[in-house]
């Protein structure tokens, strides 16, 4: 069984938007499921809001080929697609084809909700590094995964 999903790193300030997933144990971005008659760029905006209560815009690729014509209507790609193995106690083991795209908050981030960080530039580079040199195993209670750590980096070079 796979789902469709969408992921936001939402850039501010030099840093990335996470939060500890209680149910899995990690630091990850805002993200869910692409319902139904919802294309992917209105998921991952409504989650991000759902998630942090902040509205968000993509942050447009320029290094996309940009069509133009009045039909179809052309949305926004994700940056990448990940497939994501998932083991839920409650919906069994499924995959989740997310899409991931690189967000800004339109306001700005003033207060953040209970249980996000921002984890900044050098926090996230550190930690890649550290992890690629394999030197000591990263603790997940204080750093995200891998592919969060790289997206992370990704995600603030893209809007350098």
């Amino acid at each position: 069984m796979r789902h469709f999903t969408a992921t936001g790193y939402v850039v501010w300030n030099q840093g990335v938007l996470l939060h500890w997933h209680k149910k899995i144990n990690l630091w990850l971005p805002p993200g869910g499921h692409v319902e139904p008659n919802e294309d992917p760029v209105e998921a991952v905006l409504r989650e991000i809001f759902e998630e942090t209560g902040l509205v968000s815009k993509i942050s447009k690729n320029p290094n996309a080929t940009t069509l133009h014509f009045d039909y179809p209507e052309i949305i926004e790609p994700p940056r990448h697609i990940l497939i994501e193995s998932i083991d839920d106690p409650k919906d069994g083991h499924h995959q989740h084809i997310d899409m991931i795209y690189y967000c800004y908050p339109v306001d700005g981030i003033m207060d953040l909700l209970p249980g996000w960080s921002l984890f900044s530039y050098e926090v996230l580079e550190n930690a890649l590094k550290v992890h690629q040199l394999g030197k000591e195993p990263l603790n997940p209670s204080i750093y995200p995964p891998l592919d969060v750590l790289t997206l992370g980096v990704d995600a603030i070079n893209a809007t350098i």
